[in-house]
């Protein structure tokens, strides 16, 4: 069975002060369903990609919140919930619904509004993701990736600044991403000299708090796919999980949960990590990026910062693979229960040709990689066309 991306939507992500997650929902639901050619009456259910509006906003039941628009109020609706990969795991459960012969057209929206609550607040509600011995030693995620990233520097032999090169990547396709957060370029000596968050990652190593919505419209109908010029078909979609404490992990160097849904999703779509042409990983800190370019066999163990510092993932340098061309979580923004859906959107407009100054040239197969807390839960998808 062919599961096919028709449509996708997407706000531009950032501090969104004017706008209710109502309308930034709206938004990416009116342009997902603009470029897919599908009416809302078409759309059999949808599934929300959502972390924080119970904490933060005190608003649950977001299935039935946002199936209120334009029509979709009588469909079934869910919210799903999986920390930082929550988008991911709203088009997982998506995909398998439609292999399940229960719909054959569904709508999936990430949204997240984040920046209208206090930093301590917003620190503290992702807390909720991770384990309860770690929030009562006081423990935050920026602490959590840090001793991440001391232990890979000590076992890797890498410096401070070969990770900065993570954010002068990302930033540079950031700049030529209109919808990203941060539109700017930045250098080496800018993310060393910026504020110290947990030693000894920086301002610069760690992704913004970002409002933002994205919106992917699927379908497995024959009669909708052939209406698309470039449909984008899912070839795999696979999600594992991991203890919620990162002292119980086996390694602190890799996140064993993203190694199984990455070797699950290259066999699922028959392909390996030499065939993907862009991919957008979970980049929350420098330190995740450079474990997931390794965890993916995108890069051998111990020279994922080497190969981002030769530019070997950078648009315009890499002659094969390029990674995080939005800008990835750290320039493009990182509205948690978006973010997910916002790296398919990416991936489809790449397979496309859409994606402008950011276009990766004949780009086939790309590959997303969305990361749940400190890795208790990782979700990979490949698509293709």
């Amino acid at each position: 069975m062919n599961i096919s991306i028709l449509g996708v939507g997407m706000t531009k992500f950032g501090e969104l002060w004017d706008l209710s997650p109502t309308k930034i929902a709206r938004v990416a639901i009116e342009e997902a369903l603009l470029s897919s050619r599908v009416e809302p009456r078409q759309i059999e259910a949808a599934f929300v990609g959502n972390m924080l509006s119970g904490i933060l906003g005190n608003q649950e039941n977001l299935g039935s919140f946002f199936a209120e628009h334009k029509g979709f109020a009588n469909i079934p609706a869910f919210k799903l919930e999986g920390a930082c990969a929550s988008g991911a795991l709203a088009l997982h459960n998506a995909v398998n619904s439609i292999l399940a012969g229960v719909y054959k057209t569904v709508l999936v929206l990430g949204v997240e509004k984040m920046t209208d609550h206090e930093s301590g607040d917003v620190t503290s509600a992702l807390m909720a993701a991770g384990s309860e011995a770690e929030r009562l030693a006081g423990a935050t995620f920026p602490g959590l990736y840090a001793l991440i990233a001391r232990s890979y520097m000590q076992k890797y032999h890498i410096t401070e600044e070969d990770m900065a090169y993570v954010a002068v990547k990302n930033h540079y396709h950031g700049s030529l991403n209109p919808k990203a957060q941060f539109r700017f370029p930045v250098t080496v000596a800018q993310v060393l000299k910026s504020t110290k968050i947990a030693d000894p990652l920086k301002l610069l190593d760690s992704s913004p708090v970002s409002d933002g919505a994205a919106a992917v419209v699927l379908t497995s109908d024959p009669r909708l796919i052939s209406k698309i010029k470039t449909p984008v078909h899912i070839l795999a979609s696979e999600v594992a999980t991991d203890t919620l404490s990162l002292h119980k992990r086996k390694s602190f160097t890799s996140l064993e949960a993203a190694v199984i849904a990455g070797e699950k999703a290259y066999k699922k779509a028959g392909v390996g990590a030499k065939d993907i042409d862009v991919a957008e990983v979970h980049d929350c800190f420098s330190i995740a990026e450079i474990i997931a370019l390794e965890d993916l066999g995108f890069s051998q163990k111990g020279k994922g910062a080497k190969d981002i510092k030769s530019g070997k993932f950078t648009l315009g340098k890499s002659s094969g693979l390029v990674v995080n061309s939005s800008g990835g979580l750290k320039a493009c923004g990182h509205p948690v229960g978006a973010t997910g859906v916002k790296q398919i959107a990416e991936i489809v407009e790449q397979l496309r040709g859409d994606a402008g100054q950011r276009q990766v040239r004949g780009a086939k197969i790309g590959l997303t990689h969305n990361v749940g807390g400190s890795g208790a839960v990782a979700a990979v998808h490949i698509l293709g066309i």
